[in-house]
């Protein structure tokens, strides 16, 4: 029996093995950064691409990582690695600056991300700056709060400026941090003004989103889901994941295999690293039934599709 159950287990790693190859992690969390940071940029390259990874979208709250993505494609081209970036829109960048999601465009970004820690939502959340998230090395200038809407509750002019511009490029425009009632609103306007690419990230961390919410924004806006794989794991600094597998697996038939991602958001200090997450993942979908087909899909074929390349 030991055997036999020795046996399958091997087998169940060499299955995880196989299907992280060609793996698309569109939430890295690599450094440097002024938040703490357990793997920098170039070892996260490393990583991912000795486990046969075909991409890595470096995220950062506070600076676009456009200029070192385009760097690292140069210097590491060599390890097979395809490297994507965005802008995001907070206040270190000057909050909704057109000026700054047509620079970073222009140079290659492939995202924009609305506000994350400066939204307000994220402001006002009982797990934003009320729980000390998120925590800096060093204590920084407190956030000036940003929402998309203006008194009257419609579209700021300056949001609609972005939104030009993401649909100029033919980016993704990701909702970020704010929440689903100003989410919902901005992708309506977004999709008025020609952008193609929508994403949410983490929905009910933070965003509040309802399974529900989910459902609808797919079916009305032709949005992508993304689930923050590090949440529903255990991790070394926390043993029990943040959420059950029944969870995961009410959050993925609320958008549909065909409309999810799961990426990383790991990283940080003490969070373990991207391609650990991903073998866990990935044993958490196959022990909740899913199929090769349906794992690939969700962690490869849907981020390219969303990123516009061919598999």
């Amino acid at each position: 029996m030991t055997d036999t159950l020795t046996r399958s287990d091997e087998n169940l790693e060499d299955r995880i093995t196989r299907l992280l190859v060609g793996a698309v992690d569109l939430h890295c969390h690599s450094g440097p950064s002024v938040m703490a940071r357990d793997i920098n940029h170039i070892e996260a390259i490393e990583e991912v691409a000795a486990a046969g990874f075909r991409g890595m979208l470096i995220k950062d709250h506070y600076y676009s990582a456009t200029p070192i993505t385009e760097l690292l494609k140069q210097t590491h081209g060599h390890l097979g690695v395809d490297l994507y970036s965005g802008v995001p829109l907070n206040n270190a960048n000057g909050g909704f600056n057109k000026h700054a999601v047509d620079a970073g465009c222009s140079l290659g970004a492939n995202l924009v991300w609305m506000p994350t820690f400066s939204s307000k939502n994220h402001y006002d959340s009982p797990y934003g700056i009320k729980a000390g998230f998120p925590h800096t090395i060093k204590k920084m200038i407190p956030f000036e709060p940003l929402t998309p809407l203006d008194e009257n509750g419609n579209i700021k002019d300056e949001v609609k400026e972005v939104l030009d511009l993401v649909a100029q490029y033919d980016v993704i425009l990701s909702g970020g941090h704010m929440h689903v009632s100003e989410i919902f609103k901005v992708f309506e306007e977004a999709k008025k003004r020609g952008v193609k690419k929508l994403l949410v990230n983490h929905p009910t961390f933070i965003l509040e989103f309802t399974h529900k919410d989910i459902s609808e924004i797919v079916r009305l806006y032709d949005a992508y889901i993304e689930h923050s794989l590090c949440m529903y794991i255990p991790l070394t600094r926390r043993p029990k994941a943040m959420y059950p597998p029944e969870e995961l697996d009410a959050l993925i038939k609320a958008a549909g295999v065909n409309r999810t991602i799961l990426a990383s958001d790991m990283g940080q200090k003490n969070n373990d690293h991207p391609v650990y997450g991903f073998r866990e993942v990935i044993r958490e979908c196959i022990e909740l039934g899913y199929s090769d087909e349906d794992i690939k899909l969700m962690i490869s074929g849907n981020p390219l599709r969303l990123l516009g390349i061919e598999e």
